[in-house]
């Protein structure tokens, strides 16, 4: 059965949505640099921490990960920075 909403992954990357890691000091620029991006489609991609393995048994009632999800965590001050270039609709 084919799920509501798939992934593209011939999407590109098109902007980024607030601040890039450096800016706002999440980074060394050595070690990872956590992001948020808006693709050519309209999705959004995230890059975080893979913490999957340590919220699996603890998700709220009604809440899943498929096979193929990761839960990624990123910086509270990342998201906060990109709410003027998140759309409204």
């Amino acid at each position: 059965m084919a799920r509501p909403w798939e992934a593209d992954p011939s999407a590109l990357f098109a902007r980024r949505l607030g601040r890039s890691a450096k800016e706002l000091g999440n980074t060394d620029g050595k070690t990872g640099c956590p992001d948020i991006w808006q693709l050519d489609n309209g999705d959004i991609a995230v890059i975080g921490r893979d913490l999957t393995a340590d919220y699996r048994s603890r998700l709220p009632e009604g809440v899943g990960l498929a096979p193929d999800e990761r839960l990624v965590i990123l910086p509270g001050n990342m998201l906060s920075a990109a709410k003027a270039d998140i759309p409204d609709d």
